[in-house]
């Protein structure tokens, strides 16, 4: 019986050893320089995609009626403008690049063990 607390005893001081060095991690992670640390990992977390809010921007102006007709001219390019960042532009974020190293790694097992 006694063995079984120390044994749990010491579990419990492992996990609150792992917990105070997470909590240290994220307090030292806390004291990098805050405005560029910030976005680039808010950037990992959610990649900003401009070409998809041009292109809405881009419809908007086409569907407002306008007498002068400068939304509609304006409109248009700005369509273009969105599809073509759409296909030059990264938006990849890291659940994605997870989804995708997942879906490589099972073709790659699939892979070997076809020629096996």
């Amino acid at each position: 019986m006694i063995d079984l607390l120390k044994e749990r005893l010491a579990n419990l001081q492992k996990i609150s050893d792992s917990a105070k060095r997470r909590v240290n991690l994220y307090a030292d992670i806390a004291k990098i320089d805050r405005k560029h640390a910030n976005d680039s990992l808010g950037a990992l977390q959610k990649a900003p995609a401009p070409g998809k809010k041009l292109q809405k921007i881009g419809f908007l102006m086409l569907w407002i009626p306008e007498p002068t007709g400068v939304t509609c001219a304006v409109g248009g390019p700005m369509i273009v403008a969105g599809r073509y960042l759409d296909k030059k532009y990264n938006g990849s974020t890291i659940h994605d690049i997870g989804h995708e190293t997942k879906n490589t790694l099972s073709s790659i097992s699939e892979f070997k063990n076809s020629i096996m």
